[in-house]
């Protein structure tokens, strides 16, 4: 059994790739490498999975291709005996989408096409597709239902995983493709994204340099930690279920200002905090409710903001003194 996973040089994607390899699973892990953010944290997320299936003994095959391309999806499947998919690859970055309205449709939507065209046509027997708690927008239920029509996106990137929701129900629905569509919620933890806030914080905070503030600080984010997630998502790709919309989150959101109190609370120094306008990409609150992913995957998440965050900053304190 063989699991593709696109996006493998990710934050997510190097740390299910590490899971499924100690496990007992061959992966082949396909990656274009783009430069969103620094390549040598992506090439350092490589190498650790590499390592990790030396150490293993589990077969790790890496093709560096763009899911956009079916010369290069034809090359990730033929690296292995593909039986499952886990569709991490996209554009990401919900303000950065803002004026690259084209580029998050092409990566997100037709990459997304033509991974689940390659799926249908290796016969996998399911997808796992992940999407983001952003295609709710400024919706006025809370907290996030997957049954909220979650028609009104506030930026490119989530209108783009919305649309790729879309095409995966129509490609269960003519070809019978198991699509299992996960909607993370803030994923944060060790070897996290350096353009993520976990990471620009503590950041921020150790060379004493100021942090942005969206408004009063009142923001709420549901922030979910890796392991939590990895859970998650190693479930669904056991479970086979036609096609479904699962919210991957904790479930419970936390101000922007609290989030960073624990940090001034963990590092020992007091944050800069600069205040500035709230972008139109932003909605006031994200906030999950887990319940169906409790029910369909014994999804049960275990680490709180104060844990979670404990460990990032663990993380950083070593991989700085290192």
């Amino acid at each position: 059994m063989t699991t593709l996973i696109t996006g493998s040089s990710g934050f997510i994607g190097s740390r299910l790739a590490i899971r499924l390899l100690r496990q007992g699973h061959a992966v082949v892990g396909l990656d274009n490498l783009d430069p969103y953010y620094d390549l040598a944290v992506k090439q350092a997320n490589t190498d650790a999975v590499a390592s990790a299936s030396a150490d293993s003994g589990t077969s790790f095959r890496f093709v560096q291709g763009d899911i956009r391309s079916e010369d290069d999806l034809a090359r990730a499947f033929s690296a292995g005996d593909i039986t499952r998919v886990v569709h991490l690859a996209a554009m990401s970055g919900v303000r950065y989408s803002a004026e690259r309205a084209a580029l998050y449709a092409e990566v997100n939507v037709i990459g997304g096409i033509r991974v689940l065209d390659a799926a249908r046509r290796a016969g996998v027997s399911v997808v796992v597709q992940a999407s983001t708690s952003n295609v709710y927008g400024e919706t006025a239920r809370l907290p996030f239902h997957e049954d909220d029509p979650a028609v009104t996106p506030l930026a490119p990137y989530p209108a783009s995983k919305r649309a790729a929701e879309l095409f995966a129900h129509s490609y269960h629905h003519l070809h019978g493709l198991n699509v299992n569509v996960l909607r993370f919620f803030n994923v944060y933890g060790p070897n996290g994204r350096p353009d993520m806030m976990p990471l620009r914080v503590i950041d921020a905070i150790v060379r004493d340099q100021p942090i942005p503030v969206f408004g009063d600080g009142g923001m709420l984010r549901d922030w979910t930690y890796i392991d939590d997630v990895l859970d998650g998502i190693c479930a669904a790709l056991e479970r086979p279920l036609g096609f479904q919309i699962m919210n991957l989150g904790y479930g419970h959101p936390v101000a922007l200002s609290e989030f960073i109190r624990i940090y001034e609370r963990l590092i020992g120094r007091t944050a800069r905090l600069q205040h500035v306008p709230t972008p139109a990409t932003e909605p006031p609150v994200t906030f999950c409710d887990n319940s169906r992913a409790r029910e369909l995957l014994g999804f049960a998440p275990k680490v709180d903001i104060e844990e979670g965050l404990a460990r990032t900053w663990a993380w950083y304190r070593d991989e700085r003194s290192s």
